[in-house]
């Protein structure tokens, strides 16, 4: 299969709360807007986009309607640290407050009004302990 794009689709019943969350604190634009569907592009990398969907609209098959549950959005960037003040000072819940990981991240942890949890994330060097588990070349 060759992708030629790549998207997630938040389930919710909260449409409009959800996609302006995602335009408030994450500099996303509406690019489609109608009661049950938006999809978002950010606004600094037109190739990041996301969507949020009614959770009980007709073309989600009768068995997986509903809400999301146990996803976790990455968003790497070039400054957790400012992210993350920027996040408290708008008062998103701090799940994971900021931190380096030995495994190769500076990140913490927020969520949106659904419960999906946010993971800002900056790649950084691994602990050596970490390092053979990389592939070759995949190592920050």
């Amino acid at each position: 299969m060759r992708c030629s794009s790549y998207y997630p689709v938040i389930m919710t019943d909260d449409v409009a709360t959800t996609a302006a969350f995602y335009v408030q604190h994450f500099r996303f634009k509406a690019l489609f807007e109608i009661d049950w569907y938006v999809h978002l592009q950010s606004t600094e990398d037109e190739s990041v986009n996301l969507a949020v969907m009614h959770g009980s609209h007709a073309t989600i098959p009768a068995s997986a309607r509903g809400n999301v549950s146990g996803l976790i959005l990455n968003f790497e960037v070039d400054d957790p640290d400012a992210e993350f003040e920027r996040a408290q000072a708008a008062g998103l819940p701090i799940l994971l407050s900021l931190r380096d990981e030995e495994f190769g991240q500076r990140h913490f942890i927020t969520a949106d009004p659904n419960g999906v949890l946010i993971d800002v994330i900056k790649p950084i060097p691994p602990t050596e302990a970490f390092l053979e588990h990389y592939r070759e070349g995949a190592a920050t």
